[in-house]
């Protein structure tokens, strides 16, 4: 059975909040983005105080997404996006940059065009728009996802080198698609029969009516900036909003007291204040998060009676949850470093289970199931990568693995991993979070609650069963899901599921019965067992004694420029998190391309690739035209005839009898104005039937074009800026192109295997 692991979904310091609005609906950011920059973001023709207005917002959207407010990323340093650190033009830089963020989050299902920004800058920062774009398109800042209108711009044919990615988890599936993107020959070797790695959605119940659980990542931890909710938009996936309300019981099923638990609350939060207060006097090198907080809890005398201790355990309890780890493992020094870079905003169910993302991840994606990676060899020519009997071969290999394979030295590395990298291997935490899935034939706990939690009588187990999350919302039914955190998650792994069952059933009831409640026998039950599985020996990772946050550095780094890592474990920012996982894997996308170009010693800019000049292109498309009316010709896309569809309009003008042409072209950018000529425009298939019906020749044609419809006529190169993703659609629409646009068996004869056979 498969056995996922949770996605550390509790913030480091929970607090439990009252109740708030019932539904979220991140759809609603593209209206809230788009009013508080104007709608439009024409930035050229706004007043000065409407641009510092919407620049001010920009930047505040910049910085959810990691961007300081007044300064660059040491990456955007390292690519030279200005010439002078520090003046005018890092400022004019940082301006531009938010500026085509926020463009992009504001409608994440289109992609987002460098013609589109220069329609809304003001031409003398075209430099820095290239400059801004290229860093944030190759470092997965923008254009990145699942939308279905992203496929015209890939290329068609694969132009920089072959990658290995070891893991189809998340990490490896947003790298395995940047790749793609960049043009690289990609191959995604996942052990298991599935997709997904640690994130993990199963069918419960029975065939004729199942819900499906998420049995391991499970929240979207913080919705603002995270990569995961863009997913969502993209697919237009509506999210529920976890509810704060999370009411206690105590062992007896009695509910706990709201001042009691409010008091306990604030000694929690005060203890770990007091653990920051002292290791910021002492350090607390080598002292775990355990002892420091027992020693705080004798010297100030706190806890006393018997629910007091038992309401501070279950604090304690998902304190650890949220790490997957026991405290006496947790560095009190650095147990909580990923603090300052906490995704903001609500917490959030994805509707039908976060397969979903990982289904739409994997579209036109060549996977191999099956194939556990036994070795790695790296070396200055090349990368091999051994599963059983197979050898596949590329220029390079990025490694996805959970920590808790590495640890296990499950994979051998030739040569041996630096020094470096197997101390912090050996230093950083791995742990353990268990959950039991249930699915009942109706909802006993009631229809308001996302969370509650259950009080255990001893310290020992005070992870057992402490937290229920309801799933009824978005699962399609009645599913309940305990969680098992600290010690209480290691001795669940060697318990009978029979066992199990019987204890949580015994807390439910011991809630629920005294209310006049019965708790039905569930219809099915699923036990993970996840520190067991050789796919990831543990759940996810957490800072232990004697570790730091530059371990996580350390994870990320490469070996060379062949061997790369991704993962939640090598990100310092976002450990222990599903958008973690995703962020790094197109970290290591846009490392991988830097290393590839640096390798070829090649000067030429990261520049979006096009579709050849605008002319070369625009004769291409004209070459077969879809409707002709005298010197009007027009182009659509052939895959749809909505009306609104757009399309484009060639008008040709051979002579000038009356002046006519010249009152046209007269604020023209076009260089030359010899005849014949060739002017273009975008055009719905609506206008185009509008034209049709016109009486009288094409001067009439051309006054209704202008005056009726409201169309302005461009050169070639104009209209090759501004519409560029319009032509480069209908052309890959002519050739046929559907959305899947790379099959397995075209991507993978790169590779070959130990019988010398093709792949």
């Amino acid at each position: 059975m498969d056995t996922p692991v949770s996605d550390g979904s509790a913030s480091k310091r929970p607090l439990r909040k009252k109740a708030s609005l019932k539904n979220y609906d991140e759809s609603l950011m593209d209206e809230v983005i788009e009013k508080h920059l104007g709608g439009s973001f024409r930035k050229k023709f706004r007043t000065r105080e409407e641009l510092e207005k919407e620049t001010e917002t920009e930047a505040l959207i910049a910085l959810s997404v990691g961007f300081p407010i007044d300064a660059l990323l040491p990456e955007e340093i390292q690519a030279g996006v200005v010439r002078e650190l520090g003046g005018k033009e890092q400022n004019d830089y940082i301006v531009v940059r938010n500026h085509i963020l926020a463009r992009w989050r504001s409608n994440v299902r289109a992609w987002l065009s460098k013609g589109q920004i220069r329609e809304t800058v003001s031409n003398e920062y075209q430099h820095l728009i290239s400059a801004a774009y290229d860093f944030l398109f190759y470092s997965g800042y923008i254009n990145f996802g699942v939308s279905s209108t992203f496929s015209p711009y890939m290329p068609e044919e694969a132009t920089e080198g072959s990658v290995i990615i070891v893991g189809a988890g998340l990490a490896g599936l947003a790298a395995a698609r940047q790749l793609l993107a960049f043009g690289f020959r990609v191959v995604v070797l996942e052990g298991r029969t599935r997709p997904g790695g640690r994130v993990y959605t199963q069918k419960m119940g029975r065939d004729d009516k199942f819900v499906v659980a998420d049995l391991g990542g499970s929240v979207i931890t913080g919705i603002h900036a995270n990569p995961l909710g863009v997913l969502a938009r993209q697919l237009s996936i509506p999210l529920h909003k976890v509810r704060d309300s999370c009411p206690l019981y105590r062992p007896d099923g009695a509910p706990v007291d709201k001042d009691s638990d409010s008091k306990i609350e604030l000694i929690f939060n005060k203890l770990l204040d007091k653990v920051t207060e002292l290791r910021q006097i002492i350090g607390a090198n080598g002292i775990s998060l355990g002892s420091v907080l027992d020693i705080l809890r004798q010297l100030y005398s706190v806890a006393r009676s018997t629910e007091e201790k038992q309401l501070l355990d279950w604090h304690l309890a998902n304190l650890e949850y949220a790490n997957a780890g026991c405290l006496t493992d947790l560095s009190a020094a650095h147990w909580d470093q990923d603090d300052p870079y906490e995704m903001g905003g609500d917490h959030c169910f994805l509707a039908g289970g976060n397969w979903r993302l990982i289904k739409a991840l994997c579209e036109g994606i060549p996977i191999l199931y099956g194939k556990i990676v036994n070795a790695i060899k790296y070396g200055n020519e090349g990368v091999e990568v051994i599963a059983g009997d197979q050898v596949f071969q590329a220029d390079m290999v990025l490694c996805t693995v959970p920590l808790g394979v590495l640890k296990k030295k499950a994979i051998k590395f030739e040569p041996e991993l630096p020094r470096r990298k197997l101390a912090a291997i050996d230093r950083l935490g791995f742990g353990l979070l268990n959950k039991v899935a249930m699915t009942f034939p109706y909802n006993f706990w009631g229809e308001e609650l996302d969370t509650f939690g259950c009080l255990n009588e001893n310290s020992s187990n005070r992870g057992e069963f402490f937290l229920f999350y309801s799933y009824h919302t978005v699962s399609g039914g009645q599913l309940l899901i305990a969680l098992v955190a600290g010690e209480a998650a290691k001795t669940f792994e060697f318990t009978d599921p029979s066992t199990l069952l019987h204890r949580v059933l015994s807390k439910l009831r011991g809630i629920y019965g005294p209310k006049g409640i019965d708790v039905p026998d569930p219809i099915q039950t699923i036990c993970t067992r996840w520190g067991g599985d050789p796919l990831s020996y543990g759940s996810y990772s957490h800072v232990r004694v004697q570790s730091s946050g530059s371990d996580y550095d350390i994870m990320a780094e490469s070996v060379g420029s062949r061997l790369f890592f991704a993962g939640e474990a090598t990100t310092r920012q976002y450990p222990a998190t599903m958008h973690g996982a995703y962020l790094s894997g197109l970290r290591e996308a846009s490392r991988i391309l830097r290393s590839t170009r640096g390798r070829q010693n090649s000067t030429r800019r990261y520049v979006q690739r096009s579709v050849g000049s605008s002319t070369d292109v625009l004769v291409d498309l004209f070459r077969w035209p879809d409707l002709e009316l005298g010197n009007f010709v027009f182009v659509f896309n052939p895959l749809t005839e909505e009306p609104k569809s757009l399309g484009f309009v060639r008008v040709t003008f051979d002579k000038c009898e009356d002046g006519s042409i010249v009152k046209v072209l007269k604020n023209r950018s076009e260089p030359s104005m010899n005849l014949p000529l060739q002017l273009y425009s975008v055009i719905s298939r609506e206008q185009a039937h509008e034209l049709q019906q016109v009486a009288g020749g094409d001067e009439s044609k051309l006054s209704y074009l202008a005056k009726n419809l409201g169309l302005k006529l461009m050169g070639p190169s104009t209209l090759g800026n501004v519409s560029n993703s319009l032509i480069t659609s209908i052309l890959n629409a002519r050739r046929g192109r559907g959305k899947n646009r790379i099959s397995a068996g075209q991507q993978i004869t790169v590779f070959a295997s130990s019988s010398l056979q093709q792949l």
